[in-house]
């Protein structure tokens, strides 16, 4: 899916994703991911949310997919990078 396009938003806070994060990825906080639905329906791609652990990504596909975005929680940011090297 990243081959084809997919965006990765990283929904951890700025200073979690400052710490280290995949390389091209947006870093939007989950607190915030309501307000970017339509900057993120632009880029006509499917996402790829992440974060430390999988439960706040979980909640940002959530609410992507109820606002008809094709999202995927992609689980932690380090396992994320693992699985598209």
């Amino acid at each position: 899916m990243v081959a084809d396009g997919a965006v990765i938003v990283d929904v951890r806070t700025p200073q979690e994703y400052k710490g280290g994060h995949i390389k091209g990825s947006l870093n939007i906080p989950v607190n915030m991911i309501g307000q970017k639905v339509n900057d993120l329906k632009k880029k006509g791609k499917p996402v790829i949310t992440c974060c430390a652990s999988g439960m706040r990504s979980a909640s940002a596909a959530s609410i992507l997919k109820q606002a008809g975005i094709e999202a995927y929680n992609g689980g932690s940011w380090g396992g994320l990078q693992n699985k598209i090297a």
